[in-house]
């Protein structure tokens, strides 16, 4: 069997491709990065920008969900993402999505990860909030098969604010996903997107102190809200009782 050290790979990349060469490059650098692991301050502040944000999109009239489509939320999921390169953009964040569960009280937030890998020219950095109001109870259950594609396994459709009311149709209030999202920052070019959505069971096991994974988290009543989750809890529940 043939084999070579990463450098006598790199060196032959770079000689055949100096674009796969920087492909290669940010993988092999990026993977690490992605697979470190949380401590519990991490995951108490990616649940409260996850709170903030849905805060931030409730106060801004431009961005603001209606009620009318929250009274038909079964689900919800709140991400933050990061975009940051030249020639390969990947897209790396995180969320949390919360259930309402059959007596109507929402579940615990849990800790999801958000990735999007692109190619093309890129120029600048952007940064991504994205909520998504899911109207069906089996949209949510896709995390459970380890990740799952918004707009692919799932159909995604913009949905309406409380400042285009006028023109909610129920062709798109009855979609099963339905995504408010806004951008900060600079980004251009034309790219190949592929986004995804995926459980994060390591970061719920540090942030609940349990070894219960995300469906038991979800649906059941098995692990009580720590009080660093309790205000988002509170939050979704006002605005979704």
């Amino acid at each position: 069997m043939l084999r070579c050290s990463r450098q006598t790979l790199f060196a032959f990349v770079m000689k055949k491709s100096p674009l796969l060469f920087l492909l290669a490059f940010l993988y092999a650098a990026l993977i690490p990065a992605a697979s470190a692991a949380l401590t519990r301050a991490d995951c108490i502040t990616h649940v409260e920008s996850c709170e903030a944000i849905l805060q931030e999109f409730m106060s801004d009239p431009e961005n603001a969900i209606p009620a009318n489509i929250f009274q038909q939320a079964r689900a919800l999921i709140i991400v933050n993402q990061f975009k940051a390169g030249f020639f390969l953009g990947v897209k790396d964040g995180y969320g949390v999505v919360l259930v309402k569960k059959a007596d109507g009280h929402w579940s615990l937030p849990v800790l999801i990860s958000a990735g999007e890998a692109s190619l093309g020219f890129q120029l600048g950095a952007k940064s991504v909030e994205t909520v998504m109001v899911i109207t069906n109870d089996q949209t949510p259950r896709l995390l459970f098969n380890e990740r799952f594609n918004v707009g692919v396994d799932a159909k995604a459709v913009a949905g309406p604010k409380v400042a285009e009311r006028e023109r909610d149709n129920h062709a798109i209030i009855d979609a099963p996903v339905l995504v408010y999202s806004k951008s900060k920052g600079l980004f251009a070019g034309a790219t190949v997107k592929v986004g995804y959505l995926s459980r994060n069971d390591d970061a719920n096991f540090t942030l609940y102190a349990t070894h219960y994974t995300l469906p038991e988290l979800l649906y059941s009543d098995w692990v009580q809200p720590i009080p660093e989750v309790q205000p988002l809890m509170n939050y979704v529940q006002k605005l979704a009782p």
